[in-house]
């Protein structure tokens, strides 16, 4: 009698087990990262001296931003506003993102990051 062809079930369990461990603690981490950005291309990146704003812009009539502050900075906040508009702002997430429909219309970016605040004046028409 010849076993070819055949499979342990323990090492195929085992096999799987293994996989499933390794996808759950590459997950969050993955996740996360995706979670802090935004849609759509980057088209400028606003630094200053306790943090970076990437701006994005989808399509043609959305933009958002992302506060990325410096470690010795802490935590940070960031404010977006289409011109004309209201300043918008994530509740739950202050750093971003944040995400305003501006049209073909100028905004505005300030952020707040370990004391300092930067101010990007009427940009991306």
């Amino acid at each position: 009698m010849s076993r070819r062809g055949t499979c342990r079930p323990t090492a195929l369990v085992l096999a799987v087990l293994t996989i499933a461990g390794l996808l759950t603690l590459a997950g969050p981490a993955a996740g996360a990262e995706a979670a802090a950005s935004c849609p759509g291309r980057k088209v400028r990146t606003l630094t200053f001296d306790t943090g970076t704003v990437k701006v994005y812009r989808k399509g043609s009539r959305y933009v958002c931003a992302v506060l990325v502050p410096r470690k010795q900075a802490g935590k940070g906040t960031v404010r977006i506003r289409a011109r004309g508009g209201q300043w918008v702002l994530n509740k739950k997430r202050p750093a971003g993102p944040v995400t305003v429909h501006a049209g073909r219309r100028a905004v505005r970016i300030k952020a707040r990051a370990g004391g300092e605040t930067f101010d990007s004046g009427w940009i991306l028409r």
